[in-house]
């Protein structure tokens, strides 16, 4: 799905947004409070509903709950990366970028599909990636 953002408006569903780890995404990457499921407290919009929220958390919260999509994640910034990341614990995801997304000094295990690699680190890759982004 690459236009995250027409997907979500109309497929989402309240339920989502209180249904953990969304309001901590929400918190973390749009410095927004879930109010109940189609109330978001934003310092920014005041009171808003879910539609106004950044592309970034509107594509983390489809990878959440439409795990058999693949969704363009060049809509998420880096700030976005540890999400992927923690997402990514509970069950496999696979998404589309079309961007180096810095996801951090530690360690992990990134599938790229391109090239069928596994790497474990930024510094593996960024070689890989470079050729396609």
């Amino acid at each position: 799905m690459y236009n995250t953002a027409v997907y979500f408006k109309n497929v989402y569903e309240d339920a989502w947004l209180t249904t953990p780890p969304v309001p901590q995404m929400i918190l973390d990457i749009d410095k927004s409070t879930v109010i109940a499921g189609g109330v978001i407290a934003s310092p920014v919009f005041g009171e808003m509903p879910p539609l106004k929220l950044s592309g970034s958390v509107k594509t983390l919260i489809l990878i959440q709950n439409v795990p058999d999509k693949i969704f363009n994640a060049s809509a998420c910034g880096d700030d976005c990366a540890p999400w992927l990341l923690r997402l990514a614990e509970d069950k496999d995801i696979t998404i589309n970028l079309r961007h180096l997304m810095d996801f951090g000094r530690g360690t992990y295990d990134l599938h790229i599909i391109n090239t069928d690699q596994i790497v474990h680190s930024m510094k593996e890759l960024i070689p890989i990636a470079g050729r396609f982004v």
